[in-house]
Protein backbone atom coordinates (compact mmCIF):
# COMPACT_ATOMS: atom_id res chain seq x y z
CA UNK A 1 0.00 0.00 0.00
CA UNK A 2 1.18 3.18 -1.11
CA UNK A 3 1.36 6.03 2.16
CA UNK A 4 2.18 9.45 2.66
CA UNK A 5 2.98 11.50 5.59
CA UNK A 6 2.32 15.15 5.29
CA UNK A 7 4.03 17.58 7.33
CA UNK A 8 5.53 21.01 7.32
CA UNK A 9 5.87 24.03 9.41
CA UNK A 10 2.80 24.77 11.86
CA UNK A 11 0.10 27.20 10.16
CA UNK A 12 2.00 25.93 7.13
CA UNK A 13 -1.71 24.12 5.82
CA UNK A 14 -0.93 20.43 6.42
CA UNK A 15 -4.38 19.50 7.00
CA UNK A 16 -6.09 20.83 3.69
CA UNK A 17 -2.66 19.11 1.63
CA UNK A 18 -3.35 15.97 2.94
CA UNK A 19 -7.04 16.31 2.23
CA UNK A 20 -6.29 18.10 -0.68
CA UNK A 21 -4.40 15.31 -1.63
CA UNK A 22 -6.37 12.48 -0.08
CA UNK A 23 -9.28 13.82 -2.79
CA UNK A 24 -7.29 14.27 -5.81
CA UNK A 25 -6.08 10.52 -5.70
CA UNK A 26 -9.57 9.40 -5.11
CA UNK A 27 -10.84 11.42 -8.28
CA UNK A 28 -8.38 8.76 -10.59
CA UNK A 29 -9.88 5.76 -8.95
CA UNK A 30 -8.11 5.25 -5.98
CA UNK A 31 -9.50 3.83 -2.59
CA UNK A 32 -8.21 6.30 -0.18
CA UNK A 33 -7.83 6.63 4.11
CA UNK A 34 -6.85 10.17 5.56
CA UNK A 35 -6.15 10.20 8.70
CA UNK A 36 -5.45 12.85 11.23
CA UNK A 37 -4.49 13.04 14.95
CA UNK A 38 -5.90 16.48 15.13
CA UNK A 39 -8.52 16.77 17.58
CA UNK A 40 -8.89 20.33 16.64
CA UNK A 41 -11.85 21.56 14.45
CA UNK A 42 -9.07 21.89 11.69
CA UNK A 43 -10.18 18.59 10.21
CA UNK A 44 -13.64 18.44 9.97
CA UNK A 45 -14.34 21.94 8.78
CA UNK A 46 -11.81 21.28 6.04
CA UNK A 47 -13.33 18.10 4.97
CA UNK A 48 -17.09 19.28 5.45
CA UNK A 49 -17.75 16.36 7.95
CA UNK A 50 -18.01 15.54 11.03
CA UNK A 51 -15.45 12.88 12.35
CA UNK A 52 -16.67 10.86 15.27
CA UNK A 53 -14.35 9.79 18.43
CA UNK A 54 -12.88 6.18 18.45
CA UNK A 55 -15.01 3.13 19.39
CA UNK A 56 -14.22 0.47 21.59
CA UNK A 57 -13.75 -2.96 20.38
CA UNK A 58 -15.46 -6.15 21.82
CA UNK A 59 -12.44 -7.17 23.63
CA UNK A 60 -12.00 -3.65 25.24
CA UNK A 61 -9.18 -2.74 23.56
CA UNK A 62 -9.92 0.91 21.68
CA UNK A 63 -9.60 0.03 17.53
CA UNK A 64 -6.67 2.77 16.38
CA UNK A 65 -9.11 4.97 14.70
CA UNK A 66 -12.34 6.18 14.63
CA UNK A 67 -14.95 4.70 11.85
CA UNK A 68 -13.55 6.33 8.73
CA UNK A 69 -16.29 8.61 7.42
CA UNK A 70 -16.75 9.09 3.32
CA UNK A 71 -15.78 12.33 2.69
CA UNK A 72 -16.11 11.23 -1.52
CA UNK A 73 -16.35 8.27 -3.74
CA UNK A 74 -13.64 6.58 -2.74
CA UNK A 75 -12.31 8.76 -0.04
CA UNK A 76 -12.94 8.08 3.86
CA UNK A 77 -11.26 9.73 6.83
CA UNK A 78 -10.78 8.85 10.46
CA UNK A 79 -9.35 10.25 13.47
CA UNK A 80 -6.59 8.63 15.45
CA UNK A 81 -7.38 7.31 18.51
CA UNK A 82 -4.72 9.16 20.62
CA UNK A 83 -6.49 9.34 24.26
CA UNK A 84 -7.79 5.57 23.95
CA UNK A 85 -4.60 4.60 22.62
CA UNK A 86 -2.70 6.05 25.84
CA UNK A 87 -5.56 4.74 28.58
CA UNK A 88 -5.52 1.11 26.90
CA UNK A 89 -1.91 1.33 27.18
CA UNK A 90 -1.81 2.55 30.84
CA UNK A 91 -3.82 -0.31 31.71
CA UNK A 92 -2.36 -2.73 30.09
CA UNK A 93 0.77 -2.06 31.72
CA UNK A 94 -0.58 -1.72 35.05
CA UNK A 95 -1.70 -5.57 34.74
CA UNK A 96 1.22 -6.34 33.98
CA UNK A 97 2.73 -5.29 37.17
CA UNK A 98 0.33 -5.68 39.51
CA UNK A 99 2.22 -8.30 41.18
CA UNK A 100 5.17 -5.70 41.32
CA UNK A 101 2.34 -2.99 43.24
CA UNK A 102 1.14 -5.47 45.65
CA UNK A 103 4.66 -6.01 46.90
CA UNK A 104 4.79 -2.41 46.99
CA UNK A 105 1.60 -1.94 48.60
CA UNK A 106 0.92 0.74 45.74
CA UNK A 107 -2.79 1.17 44.56
CA UNK A 108 -3.16 0.98 40.56
CA UNK A 109 -4.74 4.04 39.21
CA UNK A 110 -8.78 3.33 37.94
CA UNK A 111 -10.00 3.86 34.18
CA UNK A 112 -11.10 7.27 34.93
CA UNK A 113 -7.80 8.23 36.44
CA UNK A 114 -5.71 7.91 33.81
CA UNK A 115 -5.10 11.60 32.02
CA UNK A 116 -3.32 11.68 28.56
CA UNK A 117 0.37 12.52 28.71
CA UNK A 118 2.97 14.48 26.53
CA UNK A 119 4.24 11.91 24.07
CA UNK A 120 1.14 9.77 23.90
CA UNK A 121 0.24 11.24 20.09
CA UNK A 122 3.14 9.74 18.24
CA UNK A 123 3.30 6.35 19.77
CA UNK A 124 -0.80 6.57 18.57
CA UNK A 125 0.44 7.58 15.37
CA UNK A 126 3.09 4.91 15.05
CA UNK A 127 0.34 2.15 16.64
CA UNK A 128 -2.40 3.35 13.58
CA UNK A 129 0.81 3.19 10.55
CA UNK A 130 1.55 -0.48 11.55
CA UNK A 131 -2.42 -1.72 12.03
CA UNK A 132 -2.85 0.53 8.83
CA UNK A 133 -0.30 -2.11 7.17
CA UNK A 134 -1.15 -5.43 8.52
CA UNK A 135 -2.87 -7.96 6.98
CA UNK A 136 -4.75 -7.41 3.59
CA UNK A 137 -5.70 -3.61 3.61
CA UNK A 138 -9.16 -2.19 1.71
CA UNK A 139 -6.63 0.64 0.39
CA UNK A 140 -4.39 1.82 -2.20
CA UNK A 141 -3.57 5.27 -0.69
CA UNK A 142 -2.96 5.93 2.78
CA UNK A 143 -2.27 9.74 3.89
CA UNK A 144 -1.53 10.79 6.93
CA UNK A 145 -2.20 14.38 8.32
CA UNK A 146 1.02 14.66 10.62
CA UNK A 147 2.05 16.46 13.38
CA UNK A 148 4.44 20.13 12.41
CA UNK A 149 7.69 18.68 11.05
CA UNK A 150 10.07 18.82 14.10
CA UNK A 151 7.34 16.64 15.62
CA UNK A 152 6.91 14.43 12.99
CA UNK A 153 10.51 13.95 12.45
CA UNK A 154 11.23 12.48 16.09
CA UNK A 155 8.03 10.72 15.66
CA UNK A 156 9.54 8.99 12.27
CA UNK A 157 12.82 8.45 14.73
CA UNK A 158 11.06 6.83 17.39
CA UNK A 159 11.46 3.15 16.37
CA UNK A 160 14.29 3.07 15.73
CA UNK A 161 15.64 4.80 19.01
CA UNK A 162 13.31 2.63 21.18
CA UNK A 163 14.53 -0.48 19.87
CA UNK A 164 18.20 0.72 20.65
CA UNK A 165 17.68 1.66 24.23
CA UNK A 166 15.24 -1.54 24.52
CA UNK A 167 18.90 -3.53 23.30
CA UNK A 168 21.10 -1.22 26.14
CA UNK A 169 18.86 -1.80 28.85
CA UNK A 170 17.40 -5.42 28.41
CA UNK A 171 20.25 -7.31 26.57
CA UNK A 172 19.57 -10.33 24.55
CA UNK A 173 22.63 -12.06 26.21
CA UNK A 174 20.85 -11.39 29.66
CA UNK A 175 17.81 -13.76 28.56
CA UNK A 176 19.97 -16.58 28.60
CA UNK A 177 18.93 -17.31 32.83
CA UNK A 178 15.21 -16.92 31.90
CA UNK A 179 14.63 -20.53 32.27
CA UNK A 180 15.64 -20.01 35.91
CA UNK A 181 12.71 -17.52 36.12
CA UNK A 182 9.54 -19.74 36.93
CA UNK A 183 11.47 -21.98 39.64
CA UNK A 184 12.24 -18.53 41.31
CA UNK A 185 8.77 -17.48 40.90
CA UNK A 186 7.80 -20.25 42.53
CA UNK A 187 10.11 -20.24 45.44
CA UNK A 188 9.14 -16.03 46.01
CA UNK A 189 5.37 -17.54 45.72
CA UNK A 190 4.69 -14.55 43.16
CA UNK A 191 5.22 -14.40 39.63
CA UNK A 192 8.76 -12.45 39.28
CA UNK A 193 9.14 -8.60 37.64
CA UNK A 194 11.96 -9.44 35.10
CA UNK A 195 9.69 -11.87 33.66
CA UNK A 196 6.97 -9.71 33.01
CA UNK A 197 9.59 -6.83 31.99
CA UNK A 198 11.14 -9.18 29.47
CA UNK A 199 8.15 -10.61 27.71
CA UNK A 200 6.76 -6.92 27.98
CA UNK A 201 10.30 -5.46 26.19
CA UNK A 202 9.96 -8.11 23.54
CA UNK A 203 6.75 -7.27 22.16
CA UNK A 204 7.69 -3.87 21.99
CA UNK A 205 10.34 -5.13 20.44
CA UNK A 206 8.10 -6.57 17.68
CA UNK A 207 5.76 -3.89 17.28
CA UNK A 208 8.35 -0.94 17.00
CA UNK A 209 10.40 -3.54 13.92
CA UNK A 210 6.72 -3.85 11.89
CA UNK A 211 6.70 0.08 12.36
CA UNK A 212 9.73 1.10 11.35
CA UNK A 213 9.41 -1.35 8.28
CA UNK A 214 6.60 0.53 7.46
CA UNK A 215 8.59 4.24 8.02
CA UNK A 216 11.60 2.64 5.86
CA UNK A 217 9.86 0.87 3.22
CA UNK A 218 10.07 2.31 -0.60
CA UNK A 219 6.17 2.88 -0.56
CA UNK A 220 6.30 5.09 2.35
CA UNK A 221 7.37 9.00 1.47
CA UNK A 222 6.80 12.67 3.28
CA UNK A 223 5.18 15.21 1.41
CA UNK A 224 6.32 18.69 2.38
CA UNK A 225 4.35 21.94 2.39
CA UNK A 226 5.31 25.29 3.11
CA UNK A 227 3.59 28.25 2.98
CA UNK A 228 6.56 30.21 0.97
CA UNK A 229 8.71 33.09 2.60
CA UNK A 230 12.10 33.72 4.49
CA UNK A 231 11.02 32.18 8.07
CA UNK A 232 9.11 29.34 6.66
CA UNK A 233 11.77 28.30 3.31
CA UNK A 234 14.20 28.21 6.32
CA UNK A 235 12.25 25.90 8.93
CA UNK A 236 11.64 23.62 5.44
CA UNK A 237 15.24 23.69 5.20
CA UNK A 238 15.93 22.48 9.04
CA UNK A 239 13.44 19.97 8.50
CA UNK A 240 14.24 18.49 4.83
CA UNK A 241 17.71 17.81 6.44
CA UNK A 242 16.73 16.21 9.71
CA UNK A 243 14.21 14.15 7.53
CA UNK A 244 17.67 13.21 5.20
CA UNK A 245 19.16 12.20 8.75
CA UNK A 246 16.43 9.75 9.77
CA UNK A 247 16.73 8.43 5.66
CA UNK A 248 12.70 9.56 4.98
CA UNK A 249 12.16 10.31 1.44
CA UNK A 250 10.60 13.35 0.11
CA UNK A 251 8.56 12.79 -3.02
CA UNK A 252 7.03 16.51 -3.13
CA UNK A 253 7.31 19.92 -1.41
CA UNK A 254 3.95 21.88 -1.79
CA UNK A 255 4.41 25.48 -2.09
CA UNK A 256 0.84 26.30 -0.41
CA UNK A 257 -1.38 29.67 -0.23
CA UNK A 258 0.39 30.92 -2.90
CA UNK A 259 -1.08 35.13 -4.26
CA UNK A 260 -1.82 35.70 -7.74
CA UNK A 261 0.46 37.89 -9.29
CA UNK A 262 -0.36 41.28 -10.84
CA UNK A 263 -0.58 40.10 -14.44
CA UNK A 264 -2.42 36.49 -13.32
CA UNK A 265 -5.28 38.42 -12.51
CA UNK A 266 -7.26 41.36 -13.58
CA UNK A 267 -7.28 44.67 -12.23
CA UNK A 268 -5.45 45.36 -8.72
CA UNK A 269 -6.57 41.24 -7.13
CA UNK A 270 -3.59 41.53 -5.14
CA UNK A 271 -3.68 45.03 -3.76
CA UNK A 272 -0.77 47.57 -3.67
CA UNK A 273 -0.58 46.80 0.04
CA UNK A 274 0.08 43.31 -0.39
CA UNK A 275 2.81 43.65 -3.76
CA UNK A 276 5.56 43.66 -1.07
CA UNK A 277 4.10 40.29 0.58
CA UNK A 278 3.65 39.02 -2.97
CA UNK A 279 7.49 39.52 -3.94
CA UNK A 280 8.63 38.00 -0.69
CA UNK A 281 6.54 35.00 -1.48
CA UNK A 282 8.11 34.56 -4.86
CA UNK A 283 11.66 35.06 -3.93
CA UNK A 284 10.94 32.49 -1.21
CA UNK A 285 9.45 30.10 -4.04
CA UNK A 286 12.14 31.13 -6.63
CA UNK A 287 14.76 29.71 -4.24
CA UNK A 288 13.26 26.71 -3.08
CA UNK A 289 12.15 25.73 -6.34
CA UNK A 290 16.17 25.43 -7.53
CA UNK A 291 16.75 23.64 -4.29
CA UNK A 292 14.65 20.95 -4.49
CA UNK A 293 13.78 20.38 -8.30
CA UNK A 294 17.96 19.94 -8.39
CA UNK A 295 17.41 16.87 -6.68
CA UNK A 296 14.80 16.01 -8.15
CA UNK A 297 12.11 16.71 -5.56
CA UNK A 298 8.74 17.28 -7.52
CA UNK A 299 7.42 20.96 -6.61
CA UNK A 300 3.63 21.67 -6.58
CA UNK A 301 1.77 24.69 -6.06
CA UNK A 302 -1.06 25.49 -4.12
CA UNK A 303 -3.29 28.79 -4.97
CA UNK A 304 -4.42 31.16 -2.14
CA UNK A 305 -8.47 30.60 -2.49
CA UNK A 306 -9.10 34.21 -1.17
CA UNK A 307 -10.57 32.25 1.65
CA UNK A 308 -9.76 29.19 3.90
CA UNK A 309 -10.87 25.76 1.95
CA UNK A 310 -14.00 24.29 3.72
CA UNK A 311 -15.88 20.84 2.54
CA UNK A 312 -15.03 18.57 -0.88
CA UNK A 313 -16.10 21.36 -2.94
CA UNK A 314 -13.09 23.62 -2.48
CA UNK A 315 -10.99 20.80 -1.88
CA UNK A 316 -11.30 19.50 -5.56
CA UNK A 317 -10.92 23.49 -6.42
CA UNK A 318 -7.87 23.53 -5.13
CA UNK A 319 -6.60 19.84 -6.56
CA UNK A 320 -7.91 21.00 -9.93
CA UNK A 321 -5.62 24.09 -9.86
CA UNK A 322 -2.53 22.76 -8.72
CA UNK A 323 0.73 22.71 -10.59
CA UNK A 324 3.59 20.31 -10.47
CA UNK A 325 6.96 21.04 -11.59
CA UNK A 326 8.97 17.89 -11.84
CA UNK A 327 12.06 16.31 -13.44
CA UNK A 328 11.81 14.08 -16.27
CA UNK A 329 13.91 12.50 -19.11
CA UNK A 330 14.12 15.81 -20.90
CA UNK A 331 14.51 18.50 -18.29
CA UNK A 332 12.45 20.31 -16.22
CA UNK A 333 8.69 19.37 -17.33
CA UNK A 334 5.09 20.24 -15.96
CA UNK A 335 3.57 17.41 -14.20
CA UNK A 336 0.18 16.41 -12.69
CA UNK A 337 -0.07 18.22 -9.18
CA UNK A 338 -1.21 16.71 -6.18
CA UNK A 339 -1.54 13.18 -7.82
CA UNK A 340 2.31 13.31 -9.06
CA UNK A 341 4.61 11.02 -7.16
CA UNK A 342 2.24 8.55 -5.96
CA UNK A 343 3.03 5.81 -8.43
CA UNK A 344 6.40 4.37 -8.91
CA UNK A 345 7.35 3.85 -5.71
CA UNK A 346 7.73 -0.07 -4.64
CA UNK A 347 7.45 -1.61 -1.42
CA UNK A 348 8.37 -4.57 0.06
CA UNK A 349 7.57 -7.93 -1.86
CA UNK A 350 5.11 -10.37 0.38
CA UNK A 351 8.59 -12.20 1.32
CA UNK A 352 10.83 -9.11 2.58
CA UNK A 353 12.67 -8.21 -0.36
CA UNK A 354 12.17 -4.47 -1.93
CA UNK A 355 11.68 -4.37 -5.96
CA UNK A 356 13.29 -2.24 -8.02
CA UNK A 357 15.41 -0.67 -5.36
CA UNK A 358 17.71 2.12 -5.35
CA UNK A 359 21.29 2.00 -4.92
CA UNK A 360 21.93 2.80 -0.90
CA UNK A 361 22.58 6.49 -1.05
CA UNK A 362 24.54 5.91 2.31
CA UNK A 363 27.39 4.34 0.84
CA UNK A 364 30.95 3.95 1.68
CA UNK A 365 33.46 4.82 -1.20
CA UNK A 366 37.04 3.09 -1.26
CA UNK A 367 40.04 6.07 -1.60
CA UNK A 368 42.40 3.95 -0.04
CA UNK A 369 44.70 3.16 -3.14
CA UNK A 370 44.63 7.20 -3.74
CA UNK A 371 44.49 8.80 -0.82
CA UNK A 372 44.54 6.21 1.87
CA UNK A 373 40.83 6.46 3.12
CA UNK A 374 37.15 5.19 2.97
CA UNK A 375 34.71 7.87 2.67
CA UNK A 376 31.00 7.60 4.41
CA UNK A 377 28.97 9.65 1.88
CA UNK A 378 25.64 10.74 4.40
CA UNK A 379 23.35 12.86 1.87
CA UNK A 380 21.62 15.68 4.07
CA UNK A 381 20.04 18.22 1.53
CA UNK A 382 19.41 21.19 3.71
CA UNK A 383 22.02 20.97 6.38
CA UNK A 384 23.82 23.87 7.38
CA UNK A 385 27.63 23.00 8.24
CA UNK A 386 26.95 25.53 11.72
CA UNK A 387 24.44 23.24 12.77
CA UNK A 388 26.41 19.84 12.18
CA UNK A 389 27.17 17.77 14.95
CA UNK A 390 29.38 14.63 14.38
CA UNK A 391 30.70 12.34 17.66
CA UNK A 392 32.19 8.69 17.20
CA UNK A 393 31.47 6.72 19.43
CA UNK A 394 32.78 2.64 19.85
CA UNK A 395 30.92 1.27 16.65
CA UNK A 396 28.71 4.10 16.35
CA UNK A 397 28.55 7.53 14.74
CA UNK A 398 26.37 10.17 16.51
CA UNK A 399 25.46 12.98 13.37
CA UNK A 400 23.53 15.86 14.72
CA UNK A 401 21.72 18.39 12.15
CA UNK A 402 20.26 21.06 13.67
CA UNK A 403 18.00 20.00 16.92
CA UNK A 404 18.22 16.29 15.22
CA UNK A 405 20.01 13.61 16.18
CA UNK A 406 21.03 10.03 15.01
CA UNK A 407 22.93 7.14 16.35
CA UNK A 408 24.41 5.48 13.27
CA UNK A 409 26.13 1.89 12.87
CA UNK A 410 29.17 1.78 11.28
CA UNK A 411 29.11 -0.40 8.55
CA UNK A 412 32.10 -3.10 9.61
CA UNK A 413 34.79 -1.78 7.01
CA UNK A 414 34.62 1.49 9.39
CA UNK A 415 34.58 -0.05 12.58
CA UNK A 416 38.33 -0.60 11.86
CA UNK A 417 39.19 2.42 10.88
CA UNK A 418 39.45 5.93 12.91
CA UNK A 419 37.75 8.97 11.92
CA UNK A 420 40.00 11.33 10.41
CA UNK A 421 37.86 14.68 9.00
CA UNK A 422 34.82 15.34 7.60
CA UNK A 423 33.31 18.33 5.36
CA UNK A 424 29.71 18.99 3.78
CA UNK A 425 29.95 19.20 0.19
CA UNK A 426 27.10 19.57 -2.57
CA UNK A 427 24.52 18.37 0.31
CA UNK A 428 26.09 15.51 1.54
CA UNK A 429 28.49 14.96 4.93
CA UNK A 430 31.41 12.95 3.30
CA UNK A 431 32.92 11.53 6.48
CA UNK A 432 36.77 10.28 6.00
CA UNK A 433 38.01 7.06 7.81
CA UNK A 434 41.83 6.23 8.26
CA UNK A 435 42.28 2.04 8.28
CA UNK A 436 43.89 1.07 12.09
CA UNK A 437 46.80 -0.76 11.00
CA UNK A 438 46.43 -2.38 14.25
CA UNK A 439 43.17 -3.88 13.22
CA UNK A 440 42.90 -3.70 9.40
CA UNK A 441 44.22 -6.89 7.15
CA UNK A 442 47.13 -6.84 5.82
CA UNK A 443 48.35 -7.34 2.13
CA UNK A 444 50.31 -10.30 1.72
Amino acid sequence: MRTVLVTGPGGAGRTTTAAATALAAARQGRRVLLLTSDRGPAPEAVLGVALPAPPVRDDGSPAPWAPPVEVAPGLRAARIAVGEHFRDRARELQDRGASLFDLLGATPLDAEELTELPGAEPLAILTALRAAHTGDAPWDLLVVDMPPAPETIRLLALPEQLRRYLRRLLPPERQAARALRPMLAQLAGVPMPAQRLYETAERWEAELAAVQRVIEARSTTVRLVVDPGPVAAEAVRVARAGLALQSCRIDTLVTNRLFPDAAEAPGDTAGSWLAGLVDEQRTALKALREEFLVDAVTVCELPHLGRGPRGAGDLAELAGRARSTAVGGTGIVEGDGLTDELDGWTGPDPDGSVSDEEPDAWSVEDRIATDGVLVWRLPLPGADRDGLDLVRRGDELIVGVGPFRRVLPLPSALRRCTVSGAALRDGALCVRFTPDPGLWPRSS
